[in-house]
């Protein structure tokens, strides 16, 4: 909808799709919806949830094997997004590195973005 022909609207890390692939497998799934809501002190949060099948709206990427849609009203939001997986001591987890968020909070759980120009 908001993308670039012959490019994805989001990269996926290696880590980030085998973890993509195993909760596909495990939980018998097509994919993981990303988008975006109105919440936390940013103002914005990514969400994301299993799903059957893909909206006829949704932007898919698949890579790796693993298959992420993109909720229509996120993709401006998420375009040029690189979504990885991270493994620490204390959490693990997906995290989305945007070029679009101008803010984030303090336990990076919520965002702002930058003003898009016309909006």
């Amino acid at each position: 909808m908001f993308g670039i022909p012959g490019k994805q609207a989001v990269t996926i890390t290696p880590k980030a799709a085998a973890q993509i692939s195993k909760l596909m497998q495990t939980a018998g799934h097509a994919g993981l919806r990303i988008g975006v809501k109105k919440g936390g002190c940013a103002g914005m949060e990514y969400t994301m949830e299993y799903v059957d099948d893909a909206d006829p709206n949704d932007e898919v990427v698949e890579q790796d094997g693993a298959r992420v849609m993109i909720a229509p009203m996120a993709q401006m939001f998420l375009f040029g997004t690189e979504i990885d997986y991270e493994t620490t001591l204390l959490e693990s987890g997906f995290k989305f590195n945007n070029p679009n968020v101008a803010e984030a909070c303090g336990c990076g759980e919520s965002i702002s973005f930058k003003e898009v120009p016309g909006a």
